[in-house]
């Protein structure tokens, strides 16, 4: 069993106090802080302007208080319960001495691979009907769903490298530490503590960080995803790890989202079509034979230590 690395308290008490921690910096400080800065240099009602129909004349404030907002949420305000409140330190969540030249492409590989593979999951989930007893739900969570999609529009309609070195800021880095701080860290941890049950930790930990985007026609693929992130924490005890592939998972969509805007490339990323059945397959076993091989990896070097 692990030891207690982010609290000696019972661990549901433990995580009802995280989840009230990253509630209160994620949904009032941090938007408030944001919505102060941004007032400073928005011109105009800017409730009204990320209240109102989006287009891009919100992009701006809207990142700059989305960013505030998830960094006061998920770092700031977990890094202060860890450290402050459980008097715990950072360290053991964390190493260094690994062979970084073989783990960074082999995270990437791994995270092109599962990308390709989950299209169908993707496909399916997107086009899903829930059955007529659950047909009020379905309406508003489709309703809801659109908006979240006209939103990222406006959100990816990057016009400059500008925006999207800002929304490399906002979307990828900040939410590949502080997500994987929270969910893979924090609530990951302590569900395995609880449980004893390292898989159930896991894949309780995925469905809550699947939940919390409050996405239900993507919910499953992102369930999955923080499975992947979370198996990734388990086997190699580095929490630098699954962050990487968290940021480079964001990171490449909105990458490949400006190329896509630009014309510089055909591949649309944001297609709810799955790939070609030939490309699935094999980004499927190349993706396990990848896992296999990056489990394989830590389970002879900490057995070596």
């Amino acid at each position: 069993m692990k030891p207690a690395i982010v609290s000696d308290r019972h661990p549901l008490l433990s995580i009802l106090f995280i989840v009230i921690m990253v509630g209160i910096g994620f949904t009032l400080i941090g938007p408030g802080i944001g919505l102060a800065i941004t007032s400073l240099f928005y011109d105009g009602d800017l409730v009204s302007a990320l209240t109102g129909e989006p287009d891009y004349s919100i992009f701006l404030p809207l990142m700059v208080t989305q960013g505030i907002a998830s960094f006061t949420g998920l770092i700031l305000f977990p890094i202060i319960y860890i450290v402050l409140f459980e008097r715990k330190s950072l360290t053991p969540f964390f190493s260094f001495r690994e062979p970084w030249i073989i783990i960074i492409p082999l995270v990437i590989m791994i995270g092109l691979g599962f990308l390709v593979a989950l299209t169908p999951i993707t496909e399916w989930n997107m086009h899903f009907q829930f059955p007529e007893f659950l047909k009020g739900f379905g309406e508003w969570a489709r309703e809801r769903e659109d908006a979240l999609m006209g939103l990222t529009k406006v959100l990816t309609d990057f016009q400059s490298q500008r925006d999207l070195i800002i929304a490399f800021v906002v979307v990828a880095l900040i939410p590949g530490i502080g997500e994987e701080l929270v969910f893979r860290g924090l609530i990951q941890n302590e569900l395995e503590r609880g449980t004893r049950n390292p898989h159930l930790a896991i894949w309780i930990a995925a469905f809550l960080f699947s939940a919390i985007h409050t996405q239900f026609f993507g919910f499953v693929p992102r369930m999955l995803l923080g499975a992947l992130f979370g198996y990734l924490y388990h086997w190699s005890g580095n929490l630098f790890i699954p962050m990487f592939a968290h940021f480079f998972h964001n990171g490449f969509t909105l990458f490949m989202l400006y190329l896509f805007k630009h014309g510089l490339t055909d591949l649309d990323v944001d297609s709810e079509e799955a790939a070609p059945w030939p490309w699935v397959t094999t980004a499927l076993i190349t993706t396990i034979v990848l896992l296999i091989y990056f489990r394989k990896l830590y389970t002879s070097r900490n057995l070596s230590l």
